[in-house]
């Protein structure tokens, strides 16, 4: 059986990891090189890093903070922010990611998808996908969440699978930094939509929100920021307390 994943999240902006509600009222949190040491050492699956005023500044992402996160971990590193073309990818690859995540840049362009599966394999392709609910819809939203693009997330992932990602991250802007639980009526409709393995972001308040998580069967990993950043949850004990309810994870 595969194991589910516990991954921390880094937002770092201006070299500092940050965090917010509803993808506002930031505030500085800590230092990703120190961050990212704490938790391969607390025993994290993997590692998302992401420069999250990358792409709504126009700029590409900074790398020196990257590498130095990079040199810290041994565990799977997913980085993104302002992955724009393919050669972004080579670019963060050769920085220390593992996998690269596209959000923005793969709405302007999605054959940059297929461009960099195509080169990369599958595998390396993390479609992250920032999504708010909207009528009754679920609009995918860009730039940091800044600006609704008015595109239907679910087909919006169903293209993305199409086109050769390799995994996809949704991030509920509803629920993030609210510490409520996760999405799961969003979630639910994903894991109806598509077939890839799914990491769900935003809401995660406490143990229990993960056990709940898990208990969607098409949910591969959970990602979380406050809770670990702020250590109101250990990972370790995380995985203690998932592993006593039967969920399969690596401890």
């Amino acid at each position: 059986m595969i194991t589910k994943r516990i991954i921390p999240c880094l937002d770092v902006r201006d070299g500092r990891v940050v965090k917010g509600i509803n993808f506002a009222d930031v505030k500085d949190v800590h230092d990703p090189v120190a961050l990212a040491a704490y938790y391969n050492q607390q025993g994290a699956d993997e590692l998302v890093f992401y420069d999250i005023t990358a792409s709504a500044q126009g700029r590409k992402l900074f790398t020196d903070v990257l590498k130095r996160t990079a040199a810290e971990v041994f565990i799977p590193l997913t980085v993104g922010g302002g992955i724009n073309q393919v050669e972004d990818f080579e670019r963060v690859l050769q920085c220390g990611a593992d996998k690269v995540s596209v959000n923005s840049g793969a709405v302007n362009n999605p054959l940059l998808i297929k461009e960099a599966a195509k080169r990369y394999g599958s595998q390396c392709v993390v479609l992250s996908v920032d999504v708010k609910r909207v009528g009754d819809a679920y609009h995918v939203f860009t730039h940091g969440g800044r600006q609704d693009t008015g595109i239907d997330a679910l087909e919006w992932l169903k293209m993305g699978e199409a086109y050769g990602a390799g995994e996809v991250v949704i991030n509920s802007m509803d629920a993030d930094g609210v510490k409520k639980g996760f999405d799961l009526p969003l979630l639910r409709r994903v894991t109806e939509s598509i077939s890839l393995p799914i990491i769900a972001s935003g809401g995660a308040g406490g143990m229990q929100d993960f056990l709940e998580l898990f208990a969607l069967s098409s949910i591969d990993a959970g990602l979380a920021a406050s809770i670990f950043h702020y250590q109101e949850v250990a990972i370790g004990e995380l995985k203690q307390y998932l592993a006593a309810n039967d969920v399969p994870i690596r401890l």
